[in-house]
């Protein structure tokens, strides 16, 4: 079966591709199949905004799609930036996100967080099938790190010993929400 993942985050899009490679014949992006495809995000949860991605990209091909949400959240601020985390900061740039996050962290001394990922796969028929991961870690005082991407640099993996921006790309697969997620789905197509 040919996979359409419903993303143009390449980072994205590689830790997708590392996880499902040997279990699907193709896996493509939508900037592979030159697909445009960003509907509005307006859904209250990480499930519903999987949802309408897959829902919107499945209107323009006959293909698999997988699509998911994902956020980090962060217990002191209730929850946020959860379903926001991409444009927290009002755009979609990683450092402000950041920056923001940081500063409304200050003085706070509960730093406990998690990463959240809810990935579905529509079929052509309609069919769709969830799965869902999560990592739990505290967010860092300052950035640590020059890999990964988004938040990675202040979330620190309690897992790992390590902020994800620390740890190598095995690493992080080896805990990442995304990861679990993924492997959540899985296991519930086989």
């Amino acid at each position: 079966m040919k996979l359409l993942i419903a993303s143009n985050n390449e980072h994205k899009i590689e830790e997708i591709k590392a996880i499902l490679n040997e279990h699907f014949d193709d896996i493509t992006s939508l900037g592979e199949e030159h697909i445009e495809c960003e509907p509005e995000e307006t859904g209250k949860t990480f499930e519903e905004n999987a949802l309408i991605k897959a829902r919107a990209t499945a209107k323009l091909t006959n293909l698999a799609v997988l699509a998911d949400d994902t956020g980090l959240c962060v217990n002191a601020l209730d929850g946020k930036p959860g379903i926001y985390s991409a444009r927290y900061a009002s755009s979609h740039n990683s450092l402000s996100n950041r920056q923001k996050l940081l500063s409304e962290m200050q003085g706070i001394k509960d730093r406990s967080a998690y990463f959240e990922c809810v990935v579905v796969l529509r079929y052509p028929d309609g069919k769709e099938v969830f799965g869902k991961g999560r990592v739990e870690g505290y967010i860092l005082d300052d950035e640590q790190g020059d890999n990964g991407f988004g938040y990675d640099c202040i979330f620190y993996s309690k897992e790992l010993g390590k902020s994800f921006a620390n740890a190598s790309t095995e690493e992080k697969l080896s805990v990442s929400h995304r990861s679990r997620a993924l492997k959540d789905l899985l296991s519930k197509l086989n």
